[in-house]
């Protein structure tokens, strides 16, 4: 499998470090008859959706279902056709608001960077290429990082750590990005009881700021109530929307095929 580099993909305001500042909500991301093909196999089938900003919303679906696909492709990280707009714009064309987080299987943990290299790199789009950072962005990258409870791994090679402790530095580094769309692939993968209640509390305020929260999630648990919106694939969309109209019966039958337990 390819690797990525720790390279960014960007945000968070931190003029007040333990808060999301309130801001204007982001425009809704819509999705309109999009496709992904690998070779021979069809990964997605004309999907058709609406991304609502101020909420906490999840791609579910069995393996193979085309979760992460579909956010790859929205971002232009795969070919696909069909369309990705927001605000009148494809989305490709404003990356600059987005920030992602992939999978953790798909990040070189070899690579030689300390925490505040990894959390700097968000900074990047605001600074430049081989520009020196100001003290505005160290300030705001310190605080993103105490902000997911990293602050005293700082100097810490980033591949001597615990998973949990990986994927929180990843979210520090989407917080300092002072994006408007946060997507993350799996970020629950691996991760300790104390990461899943940072990253859902950072999750729910940055959606409650009007942000939109869009996160690749395979458990059907009891972390599935945290969600407020559900997108639930198997290569075509099954359904969409609010999570009690999503996780019926015949929508995870259809998905599923009726193996599967969940939480209501």
């Amino acid at each position: 499998m390819q690797h990525l580099s720790l390279i960014p993909a960007q945000p968070w305001n931190s003029n007040q470090p333990s808060q999301v500042a309130k801001i204007t909500p982001s425009p809704t991301i819509a999705v309109k008859q999009l496709n992904v093909h690998y070779r021979e196999i069809e990964a997605l089938r004309n999907i058709n959706l609406d991304i609502q900003p101020g909420k906490l919303t999840a791609i579910i679906g069995p393996n193979g279902a085309g979760k992460s696909s579909l956010l790859k492709a929205m971002l232009g990280l795969i070919p696909s056709t069909g369309q990705v707009h927001s605000a009148g714009k494809p989305l490709t064309q404003q990356l600059k608001r987005v920030a992602y987080v992939p999978q953790r299987s798909q990040i070189d943990w070899t690579f030689p960077a300390t925490v505040s290299d990894v959390v700097m790199m968000g900074r990047i789009r605001k600074t430049g290429w081989f520009q020196r950072y100001s003290p505005t962005s160290r300030r705001i990258a310190t605080a993103a990082l105490n902000r997911v409870k990293m602050g005293e791994f700082i100097h810490r090679p980033i591949g001597e750590l615990s998973g949990g402790q990986q994927q929180r530095v990843f979210l520090a580094r989407s917080l300092a990005q002072e994006a408007e769309i946060f997507c993350f692939d799996e970020p629950f993968t691996g991760v300790d009881r104390k990461t899943e209640t940072i990253l859902f509390n950072i999750f729910r305020e940055l959606a409650d700021s009007g942000k939109i929260v869009l996160v690749v999630n395979h458990d059907l648990g009891e972390s599935i109530r945290q969600f407020d919106d559900l997108i639930l694939l198997n290569q075509d969309l099954i359904a969409t929307g609010p999570r009690s109209e999503v996780l019926t019966q015949e929508n995870m039958y259809r998905a599923y095929g009726g193996r599967v337990q969940f939480v209501q």
